[in-house]
Formats: structure tokens, C-alpha cells, sequence
């Protein structure tokens, strides 16, 4: 199952992500990927990494000519894997993923950090003016190789998929946040932070997209009540200002035992509440469908909308693929 965390710039959405993933990775080796999918590469080093081994990991960007051809696999819809955008889908004959199976996607992406197997996106450096192969020219461009893969991801219960997105709403801007069983909004005690839970859930509400809130930087009763009174019963836990936590947001992956056991817990309500998700496969693929063909309408040359359309399988069955993943 999958968890995105978003919130606005500075709320410690990486930084909880983080914790999260090794959290996790402590409670017996479950199935996990954490992804970095932010425009700000700090995942790597708030898991544990320095500075110079996160500099030195493989991009999931720089491998997506791999990806689109191992996906591909045989499916007909596809003649060449250069057709493949950020939002298609799979289909009959495509390679579905799977993370507890070796795949050359993995080997060539993700890498582990003290026990967290993590995926980089990658960072936006260089001329990217030629993401159009995969989706857009701009950051998009790269976070389209994580949708790529997550449209082709069969996951279940007690598998976790941990993504730290971009600050605030910008992850409207691709069909990326539709991919995720929960989105926690990370929330400081304040109006500018709640402003963005509220944009949130004023996007997300006609695709039926669960919506949680994590509080961050909490302090006292006064600022759990001023989160409950703006977000409701969306606020499912929080974390206090913990040496712990400080330590992380600099970069310094303190022991997680260090952390109070009022944290702890929140992190462990977290992971109660993305096991308490059950996914709805044919939705899932209705709204990939429909990203995929509102990214077909936006091209302007009319050959490529078609050829973008005619990937849609719809008699792919998502739902008897993910049966096989262990539950």
C-alpha cells in the first residue's frame, strides 16, 4: 500500500517520511520502497545517508529509457517503448512490478540506506528541456518516471510504498497523486500550513482521494486543538518537538529509539492507518485511465493523442495481477 506525504515547504513532510520508512524497516523486513519524488533531493540523507553518498545514488530519471523498455514488456498497444509518457498504463503483455520480486527497474534505481530501500528521482539540473520523452518539461518530467512505475506497481497489504512528494499542491499538476492509498498532509500548528490541507482536500475531493493529517511541530494541547478545529477528524496523530526530530530535519539520522514514545506512536498510527486502506483496483484504474487520456488530449498534434489513446487496454485486470502479491 502506498503513502504520499505532502505539505507545505518547511513543515518536515521529508523529514517525517523519513521516519517513517525506518520505522518500518525496524518492525522485521516488511516489502518497502521510500521514493524521494520532491524537487529538493533530501530523502537520501534524512534516512541516514551523507551528503556524498546521496550525491552519488542512481536517478530513477536517468534509467527511464530501461524502465519503459522493461515495462513494455510485449504489450501490442505499444510498438516502440519511446511512446511511452509519465501516464501510461499497463496493459496485456506490459511487465507489472512487484517489490518484493527482483526487477532490473530496481537494480538500476534503487539503492538501501540503513535498511530503507530507497528510490531518487532524481534532481532537476542540466538541460531538461527534452522531458517531453517522458512527460513534460519541467520537474514533472521526472516525477512522470515515478508515475510510470507506480501505474505499473502491483502492491498489497502489509507492502509499503513511502513517497516524500513536492511542497504544497504542485503535485496536481500530474496525475501522480491519484497513485497513493493515503496522502498525509503534514501540518504545522498554523493558518499558512492548514491552507494547504485545505487545498488538498478541495482537489482531491471528486477523485475520492483519502486524505489524513499529520501535525508537526506540536507543543502543546493549544496547538492540538487549534489542528482539530481547522482539519477535523482528518488529524489522525502528531509529533512534538523532539531532539530526534531536529536532529533528522539537519540531516543527522539519530537512533530511532532516541524518539519519545508519544512519537513512536504517531509514527506507528500512521502505518495503522495506510493498513487500514483497502484499495479499490477498478477505481485505481479508472482514474489512471482518465489522467492518461486528459495527458493524450493535451498534446496538440492529433497523431500522438491517438497513438497515447490506443494504450489503454481495458480489459486489463489489475486486481487478479495483485492477487499473486503476498498478503
Amino acid at each position: 500500500m502506498r503513502i504520499a506525504l505532502v505539505g507545505k515547504g518547511g513543515s518536515g513532510k521529508t523529514t517525517l517520511a523519513a521516519l517513517l520508512a525506518r520505522r518500518i524497516a525496524s518492525a522485521g523486513a516488511p516489502p518497502l520502497l521510500a521514493i524521494d519524488a520532491d524537487i529538493n533531493q533530501h530523502l537520501a540523507v534524512a534516512v541516514g545517508a551523507t551528503p556524498r553518498q546521496a550525491a552519488s545514488l542512481p536517478s530513477l530519471a536517468e534509467a527511464v529509457d530501461l524502465v519503459k523498455g522493461y515495462l513494455r514488456g510485449d504489450n501490442p498497444r505499444i510498438p516502440d517503448p519511446a511512446d511511452m509518457v509519465k501516464t501510461t498504463p499497463p496493459g496485456r503483455g506490459s511487465r507489472l512490478l512487484r517489490l518484493a520480486e527482483p526487477s532490473p527497474v530496481w537494480d538500476a534505481a534503487v539503492r538501501e540506506i540503513h535498511g530503507v530501500p530507497l528510490l531518487a528521482t532524481g534532481e532537476l539540473v542540466g538541460d531538461d528541456a527534452d522531458e517531453r520523452r517522458i512527460g513534460t518539461s519541467c520537474y514533472h518530467g521526472k516525477t512522470g518516471a515515478v508515475e510510470l512505475v507506480l501505474n505499473h506497481l502491483v502492491d498489497g497489504p502489509r507492502e509499503y510504498v513511502v513517497v516524500d512528494m513536492t511542497a504544497g499542491a504542485d503535485a496536481f499538476a500530474s496525475g501522480l497523486f491519484t497513485r497513493f492509498d493515503l496522502t498525509v498532509v503534514v501540518c504545522e500548528p498554523t493558518l499558512r500550513s492548514v491552507g494547504v490541507w485545505e487545498q488538498y482536500t478541495r482537489y482531491a475531493r471528486d477523485f475520492g482521494i483519502r486524505i489524513a493529517v499529520a501535525g508537526n511541530k506540536v507543543e502543546d494541547d493549544g496547538d492540538v486543538a487549534f489542528l482539530r478545529h481547522h482539519v477535523g477528524d482528518d488529524l489522525v496523530t502528531w509529533l512534538g518537538r523532539s531532539a530526534v526530530v531536529r536532529a533528522a530535519e539537519r540531516g543527522e539520522a539519530r537512533p530511532l529509539e532516541e524518539l519519545a514514545a508519544t512519537d513512536l506512536a504517531a509514527l506507528d498510527a500512521l502505518r495503522d492507518a495506510l493498513d487500514a486502506c483497502r484499495r479499490d483496483w477498478s477505481r485505481y484504474i479508472e482514474h489512471m485511465h482518465a489522467v492518461h487520456r486528459r495527458n493524450a488530449a493535451a498534446w496538440v498534434d492529433d497523431a500522438t493523442e491517438s497513438r497515447l489513446l490506443a494504450q489503454i487496454d481495458p480489459d486489463l485486470d489489475l486486481a487478479a495481477a495483485a492477487s499473486g502479491v503476498p498478503a
